[in-house]
């Protein structure tokens, strides 16, 4: 896709896009227009809008423009008459450089309805650039000896200009030693050659000046020019000669790098290259390249590297002094380097100990060095000292030799290391001085018990933790190394405790970290207090202890449990309720404890209910009261069931159910109860078959002591102790006969035993043994009828009572 295709594409889409017009005409029409370069600015390429065939009236409305970075900056539209001008100077060498075809292209667009025209201007070449010579001077050295015929290829020139504007004819001005020729290359360039046609003559004439001259092919021709400058070169018949045959000097060996110590000169009887004379070193020894150098053109010789008279005391030099036509000739320098005191005293270490033993005695050597000067004279001379350390000092023994040895006592924790300075000091002047370090490594004795960082240390670790979790991290130091400061930690403990603390926690005897061997129960321990002891590896071993106190933080694992009312008591539980109760009469309390602690052991007790409830319960101590007096219209029989939670996060919680009989006399409630009864062992075939057990079993109790009554009732006309057996037997039971259905909170006087038929159209019961020493907490008084947590029992209990 070309660059007008990729416009037209984006101008559609923006069109498309917005909806700015509704019908989109594109035109992909072409306009040429051909004009020359180099035109004025505004000049007329043509009448855009004519050749467009657009109504001039309408260009303004219609936003006539140009769409080209390029094109804009050299064509602009009058949108009053529609004409294309030249708005910048079009140079065709520089936009299209030597390409034979140079067109510049745009795009003209309107809108109202939109329409993009492409145009397309031919820029045609003018015969503007002349031929130039990249050199205008061109530079010929000749022999005087060439012969006749000798070509010599000169550079070619260059046009800008294209087609037959460029093409080059060349001519040479009249001279009678030189000609002019043409050498065609395998490209086609074409280079012009200078030909010698006559024998040159130095003495003559030692120089020839020629103008060559380049056409082009436009019209009007355009020309350039080129001098040619040609030098004829004398033929070398005379060698050099230097002014002496041998140099001498002395130089100190101080000397600054790149100063000059000697100059040596010869001269040439020969004229122009011949007697151009290049000085050189023709010596085959490195070390004269290495510290000298030679200045080809004057014969000045330089320092060029540091002179050392230890290293080097003479050097022997030959010069060489070489002409243009490779004649030469030879001298001899000499070089005497002077001594100066330019060396500092050399120390090297004969012997040293690089570890010694902190315990080591007063008097140790440790090192012997050689203090070495490699000057002369008192240049040479030397006495070495120890500076900056007390700890050590210096013996001078034979010659130049010293013995470092120890002053006092060491100690490894203080200083480890030492780094002993020696100075040594010539005695030249200026005075030359230089110091060596010996690095000095005190060995470890094991005199530093392992220390830990308090002598206590307290952890808390949340119960319910991963088995083989690390809980803790215990450090000790020794201010020792290596092996004396190696420590391994491990846990103390006593005979009878061993086993039980080692099931709960372990240490790592390296790291020092200590793990849970098994998650920890708050309820059972809350802490352990274990001593943990640290030995290095040290001959003797040292050790030290401390103490880590691990405290067990409780988590909410716990859920509360109900300890009144029993969840284990079946679902026969009741608790009576006396009609008269008022509004906030205590009726009965829900116990429950939680095995955690804190935050996670506060209970909250809540009753769970979506409709309005005969009952209230208090939110912290569990204490059910009545929200309202009672009423008629209220049933006899009520469920409650209460939630207990805890205030864990997250919370944890326990249910029970209570079931609530409203009623002023026990017997009101065993219809109801007889009723519950029935229904429930209807659902087990054991059940009914103890049923029938029961009341076979209670119908040949209730003769036997229908008999009985009547044979005491003839014996004796008193009343009987226990009434008539009439129907309305309950309200007049004698309440130690109460039955044992009663475990409540509430505090009763009375204690009886009752057992009652399961059919509640029967009237028989049973009198059986007074409990006399039963809790005062388990007592009923016979006033509240039941009132507290009475329990009736099930069939099966009854039938176990009146079977015992």
């Amino acid at each position: 896709m070309t660059v007008v295709q990729e416009k037209e594409e984006q101008l559609l889409e923006k069109v498309r896009r917005t909806q700015f017009l509704q019908n989109v005409m594109t035109v992909s029409g072409h306009i040429h227009y051909s004009i020359n370069e180099e035109l004025r600015k505004g000049s007329i390429v043509g009448n855009l809008a004519k050749d467009l065939e657009l109504n001039v009236k309408d260009l303004s409305r219609r936003k006539l423009r140009i769409v080209s970075k390029i094109s804009e900056k050299y064509f602009n539209i009058n949108l009053d008459n529609g004409n294309l001008y030249i708005a910048d100077r079009i140079d065709r060498e520089t936009l299209c450089r030597a390409a034979a075809d140079c067109v510049l292209t745009f795009d003209a667009v309107v809108e109202n309805p939109l329409n993009i025209f492409n145009i397309q201007i031919n820029v045609q070449d003018i015969n503007d650039n002349p031929p130039t010579f990249l050199h205008s001077t061109l530079i010929l050295k000749m022999s005087e000896s060439t012969s006749p015929g000798a070509k010599f290829a000169l550079k070619k020139a260059e046009d800008l200009d294209v087609g037959v504007n460029s093409l080059i004819s060349y001519r040479l001005r009249e001279n009678q030693y030189f000609a002019l020729g043409e050498k065609v290359s395998t490209d086609g360039s074409v280079f012009p050659e200078l030909i010698l046609e006559k024998p040159l003559d130095r003495e003559t004439q030692n120089k020839h000046e020629l103008i060559l001259t380049a056409s082009d092919g436009g019209n009007p021709v355009q020309t350039g020019t080129a001098l040619i400058n040609i030098i004829i070169n004398d033929i070398n018949d005379n060698s050099p000669v230097f002014t002496q045959d041998v140099y001498k000097v002395s130089v100190r060996e101080n000397i600054p790098v790149n100063s000059t110590i000697l100059q040596v000169s010869a001269s040439d009887e020969d004229e122009g290259v011949n007697a151009q004379i290049t000085y050189s070193f023709s010596n085959t020894e490195k070390s004269v390249f290495e510290t000298f150098t030679i200045n080809q053109n004057n014969g000045e010789i330089k320092i060029k590297s540091i002179l050392d008279y230890e290293v080097i005391k003479f050097y022997d030099i030959s010069v060489q002094a070489e002409d243009g036509g490779g004649l030469a000739a030879h001298a001899k320098v000499l070089i005497e380097i002077t001594d100066e005191n330019d060396n500092a005293p050399e120390i090297s270490v004969t012997s040293s100990s690089d570890v010694i033993p902190e315990d080591s005695a007063p008097g140790t050597m440790v090192a012997l060095i050689q203090v070495h000067d490699p000057d002369s004279g008192e240049n040479g001379e030397a006495q070495c000292l120890i500076t900056g350390d007390l700890t050590f000092e210096i013996i001078s023994t034979t010659g130049i030799f010293y013995k470092i040895v120890t002053k006092g006592s060491l100690d490894r924790e203080i200083m480890s290391s030492y780094n002993i300075t020696i100075q040594a000091s010539d005695k030249g002047s200026p005075q030359m001085s230089s110091s060596k370090v010996i690095k000095l490594d005190v060995s470890d004795v094991n005199d530093n018990a392992p220390v830990f960082e308090k002598l206590g240390y307290a952890a808390l670790v949340n119960e319910n933790n991963l088995p083989g979790a690390s809980i803790f991290s215990i450090h000790a130091r020794d201010l020792d190394s290596e092996n004396n400061a190696k420590i391994t930690y491990a846990i103390m403990t006593r005979n009878d405790e061993e086993d039980s603390l080692s099931s709960y926690i372990s240490m790592n005897p390296i790291t020092g970290v200590i793990y849970a061997q098994r998650s920890f129960d708050y309820e059972k321990h809350k802490e352990f207090n274990i001593q943990i002891i640290a030995r290095d590896n040290g001959s003797p071993s040292l050790n030290s202890s401390t103490t880590l106190r691990i405290c067990i933080v409780d988590q909410n694992d716990n859920s509360p449990v109900i300890l009144y009312p029993s969840q284990e008591v079946d679902s026969s539980t009741f608790e009576m309720v006396p009609w008269t109760s008022e509004q906030g009469s205590l009726v009965s309390k829900v116990v429950a404890v939680d095995a955690d602690s804190g935050h996670n052991a506060w209970l909250s007790y809540f009753l769970q209910s979506s409709e309005p409830s005969l009952f209230t319960i208090d939110q912290h101590t569990g204490e059910i009261r009545t929200s309202r007096g009672f009423q008629e219209k209220d049933i006899m029989k009520h469920g409650i069931v209460v939630l207990v939670k805890d205030n864990g996060i997250p919370s944890r919680s326990a249910s029970v159910t209570l079931t609530m009989v409203i009623a002023d006399h026990f017997h009101l409630v065993l219809p109801e109860l007889s009723s519950q009864s029935s229904k429930e062992e209807s659902q087990s075939n054991l059940q009914f078959y103890l049923v029938i057990a029961l009341a076979l079993i209670s119908f040949f109790f209730m003769l036997t002591v229908i008999i009985a009554v009547v044979s005491k009732y003839k014996e004796s006309k008193s009343t009987s102790s226990f009434g008539s057996l009439s129907t309305s037997l309950y309200p007049q039971v004698d309440p130690r006969f109460v039955s044992q259905f009663t475990n409540g909170t509430l505090p009763l006087p009375y204690s009886y035993d009752v057992c009652v038929t399961l059919d509640p159209s029967e009237q028989e019961f049973a009198f059986l043994k007074p409990q006399h020493n039963v809790p005062v907490d388990s007592l009923i008084d016979a006033d509240d009828s039941g009132i507290g947590s009475g329990t009736l029992k099930n069939s099966s209990a009854v039938e176990n009572q009146v079977l015992s």
